[in-house]
Order: structure tokens, then C-alpha cells, then sequence
């Protein structure tokens, strides 16, 4: 039986990182894999649908005809969209592979990494059964970090095949853009790829919002903006309605949905795509063997340190989705990097989830940190908010991209904290940043606006709505109350 000082069931993101440390450490891992090296983080995630989400923004902005230009005999081939794709996903896997090869036992130095693909589950503590195709064995763990991801959540009442009726996993499985697609959810994911597929402009895209708004836990005027440009962007958007049933006919598949107002309609489309969010993923683990139990909605309970129960005396932990924390690559990536600090070095600070950045992938982009609107007034804390318009911006004005916004909260007790930012437009993804730097470094309003932007720059946008907290701005809410919204709230 060999021994490793870390055994990790699950390449993601998580499971990579918390590999990649412990090498930093001097330690032997054995890195375990069922399926796609790199798992949900580059295959049937984030690294293959942002790939087609850049691909179908690319083909948007070619295919637009306010800009001066037009583009003639465009054409779009979903089967070469697929092609490079995965070519992307199989880019940053070879990368892995790579990295893994040379820290392989054969070359060990100061730090192995032992790669088994199968699938693994507990015969106790510290003892893991891996099962491939070939062979069983038993390999023996001083510690364990369990990082197998999450799984699209089945529909109730939908069988998925991932062929008419398909979920995320399922995307790369169809030969062609289909002409009608009903979405069935209007979260993250959902949006998103009502994005991709409208942006493409090949599909027919039908949207199911069971609730009055998409992305519901966000502030009504987030939701809205995003809904908005859905709609703009050719999306048909179903507020409240119900699936009732679906009836496979020969041709299309025959969608019934009743609305809150009590009327009914009929929708036939080619596909639907089921997304509802995802579960947790440890079936097959037999968890109970090292007397590991669940939450009731099957996550793993983690404590400060990611471990599964106190701390020294805990020799398995969990990273990523499985944990039931926000579920973000670089979340995972975090943790897992933590668990191998924790283990074997030492930690100087604990995990806050609470400013973690957050992208969303729309037309246009959308990236979050922090609190917004809606979670101050759950917590009682009192704010006031800027909304700042990027059609006021210089840059943005110059890029003929002007939809967009940066949002601002700060607390309104006296001490002027900011305490969250949302924005939506070009380069939103890559600023976010800087606020979430701000907001973990306790920097006030007032220091910020002691630094100047530069011009034209899409950052100008959060210069002038941090002024606009102190009537600094250069552009006023009276001249623009279209543009410029200042909210104050206390309970």
C-alpha cells in the first residue's frame, strides 16, 4: 500500500491548488481524478463557457451595424464554436499535465504529485479505494481534502438526455445551433447562456423566470438593467411562469406554461436547457466509512479551517462547491490553498467569503463584491448608494459601449467604509478588483479620491461616483437624475 503525506479526490480547482501547495511544502500527493483532468473548472464550466461566451461577443461586435461598419458573409459553424472551444479547455489541461509530469514521482524533488484516475471512496480515515477501468487499489493518506465539485441539479420533473432536453454538461453535445431554445432558470447560469446563444443570433432564445426578475438576489435595478439587455439583445423573457408540462412531439418539443395571472401559453422549441442550479458532488464516496455525515441538502460542514470537525483533530477537509460556500473557482482555488497552510505551515488570517469578487458573464458583463442594497437591509446596516452611468463616461463614450454602470455602497454611520460595488460594462471583470482591495484594506471614501484616474480610462466611471458621495462630481444628480441615483437608507 503506498503512503502519501496528502491524498486529493478532485483536480478542480480546489483539488489543483491544494496540490500545487503542498508540493510548496515538500510533500507527496497523490492527486485523484474520475474525470476530466482539471474537472468542472475547465470542462462543462467556467474556462469552456467563458471561451464561447468571448467567442459569441466577438461575433456580436463583428455582426453590429452601428458602428460605421458593417461586415459582409458572416457566417457561424456551432460544430467549429465547439472545436475551439474545447481547444481551450484542452489548452489549460496540457498545462496541468505539464506541472503534474514534472513534479511526478519519477522526478521527485523536494515534492511529488502521483495522478490515479478513477474513482475514489473511504474504507476509513485515512485509507481510500481508487477504482479505474482496470484495476483496483488502496493507497494510504496522513490527511485528505475532499474537492469533487458539484453536478447540474436534476429538473423534478424532466429527464434529462442531454440530447432535446440538455444541462450545462450537456452544451457541447449539440451538432448545431438550434433553431428555438427554452431556458429553464434565471440565475447566473441561465443568463448567461441565454447571452451566448442570443449573441450568436442563430437561436430563438425563450428564458423562464419563475420569480418577477433574473438574478433575484441581486437589487431591482441590477436585475433590471440585466433583464433589459437580455430583452435587447433578443432574449423572450417568461416572468412568472410555471412549467406545467412538455410534450415531445415529432418535430419539437411542446412547452405549457401557466403564469401567475392565471393565463397559459404555449412555446415550442427544438431544446430546452435545464438550469436550476447544482448539487454537491460526493455520491460514491462512501463518506460514512470515515464517519463523515452530510448537511440535509448533501453539502459538506466545514468549520474555519475547512476541516470536517475540530481542527488537530481532523484529519479530512473539503474545498469548493461541495463545502456549500459561494460557489467560485476562486473560492475553491482559496480554500484549498488555506487547507495545505493550515496542515503544514501556518495561517495569519481567516477566510472571509463575504468580499469575494464575483463575475457574470451578460451583455454586457456584470462583476460584483462586497454587500449589495438588499443584504445591508437584511443585516440593518445603514449605507447610502451611488449609481454612476457609463454614459457619462468619457471612455466608454469613445468605445461607442456606453451601457453600463458602476454602483456603489458606503456605510452611513460616520465612517464613510465602503461596503460593496457592482458594475456592468466594458472592462468591468478587470476593475472589480481594485474595490475588493479597498474594501479588505478598510480604505474610506475620502483616501480613494486622493488618487487620480487616468483619462479617458472606463475607471473614471468609479472616480466620479465615489465624488458623487461627498457633491464632488463633476456631473451632478440634478443635471442627470436619469443617470445619477443616490440612495440613502437606515433601519
Amino acid at each position: 500500500m503506498k503512503h502519501f503525506d496528502l491524498a486529493v479526490i478532485g483536480s478542480g480547482p480546489g483539488g489543483l491548488a491544494a496540490t500545487m501547495r503542498a508540493v510548496d511544502f515538500g510533500k507527496n500527493v497523490c492527486l485523484i481524478e474520475a474525470g476530466h483532468l482539471g474537472g468542472n473548472g475547465i470542462y462543462n464550466g467556467p474556462l469552456t463557457s467563458k471561451t464561447m461566451w468571448e467567442l459569441s461577443a466577438d461575433y456580436a461586435v463583428a455582426a453590429a451595424v452601428d458602428r460605421g461598419y458593417r461586415a459582409s458573409g458572416l457566417q457561424v459553424d456551432y460544430n467549429l464554436v465547439k472545436k475551439t472551444v474545447l481547444q481551450a479547455a484542452k489548452t489549460k489541461q496540457n498545462q496541468i499535465l505539464s506541472q503534474i509530469e514534472t513534479y511526478s514521482e519519477d522526478n521527485r524533488q523536494n515534492g511529488s504529485i502521483t495522478l490515479k484516475q478513477g474513482f475514489a471512496r473511504f474504507l476509513d480515515r485515512n485509507r481510500l479505494e481508487i477504482t479505474s477501468a482496470n484495476e483496483q487499489e488502496i493507497i494510504y493518506a496522513e490527511y485528505i481534502i475532499i474537492a469533487t465539485g458539484s453536478v447540474p441539479r436534476p429538473h423534478p420533473d424532466l429527464q434529462i438526455d442531454q440530447k432535446q432536453i440538455v444541462d450545462s454538461d450537456g452544451i457541447l453535445n449539440l451538432e448545431k445551433f438550434p433553431e428555438r431554445m427554452m431556458i429553464i432558470g434565471s440565475g447566473i447560469i441561465g443568463c448567461e447562456f441565454a447571452t451566448i446563444f442570443s449573441n450568436f443570433g442563430q437561436t430563438e432564445v425563450h428564458l423562464l423566470d419563475r420569480t418577477h426578475r433574473v438574478i433575484p438576489f441581486e437589487d431591482d435595478d441590477v436585475s433590471d438593467f440585466v433583464s433589459r439587455n437580455l430583452q435587447k439583445n433578443g432574449v423572450i423573457i417568461h416572468h412568472t411562469a410555471n412549467l406545467r408540462t412538455v410534450r415531445k412531439q415529432s418535430d419539437c418539443l411542446e412547452i405549457v406554461l401557466d403564469y401567475e395571472d392565471g393565463h397559459s401559453s404555449v412555446v415550442e422549441v427544438d431544446i430546452i436547457l435545464i438550469s436550476i442550479g447544482r448539487d454537491p458532488n460526493t455520491q460514491g464516496l462512501s463518506l460514512e466509512n470515515a464517519g463523515i455525515e452530510t448537511t440535509s441538502k448533501g453539502y459538506l460542514k466545514i468549520n474555519e479551517e475547512c476541516a470536517l470537525s475540530d481542527f488537530g483533530k481532523c484529519n479530512i477537509f473539503a474545498a469548493g462547491d461541495v463545502t456549500g460556500q459561494k460557489a467560485l473557482y476562486g473560492v475553491a482555488e482559496e480554500q484549498g490553498r488555506y487547507i495545505v497552510e493550515a496542515i503544514f505551515g501556518k495561517t495569519n488570517f481567516l477566510l472571509d467569503y463575504s468580499h469575494m469578487p464575483t463575475l457574470m458573464f451578460f451583455k454586457p458583463e456584470l462583476a460584483a463584491v462586497g454587500a449589495n442594497e438588499k443584504m445591508l437591509r437584511a443585516k440593518g446596516i445603514p449605507y447610502k448608494a451611488v449609481y454612476y452611468s457609463n454614459e457619462l463616461v468619457n471612455r466608454t463614450i469613445a468605445m461607442r459601449n456606453t451601457r453600463g454602470f458602476v454602483k456603489i455602497m458606503v456605510s452611513n454611520e460616520g465612517t464613510d467604509r465602503i461596503l460593496g460595488m457592482r458594475a456592468s460594462g466594458p472592462q468591468a471583470s478587470a476593475f472589480i478588483v481594485s474595490i475588493a482591495y479597498l474594501i479588505n484594506a478598510d480604505i474610506r471614501v475620502q483616501e480613494v479620491l486622493q488618487s487620480i484616474h487616468p483619462h479617458p480610462s472606463v475607471t473614471e466611471g468609479i472616480q466620479e461616483c465615489l465624488r458623487v458621495f461627498h457633491n464632488q462630481s463633476i456631473f451632478k444628480p440634478k443635471a442627470f437624475p436619469h443617470l445619477i441615483h443616490v440612495t440613502e437608507w437606515k433601519p
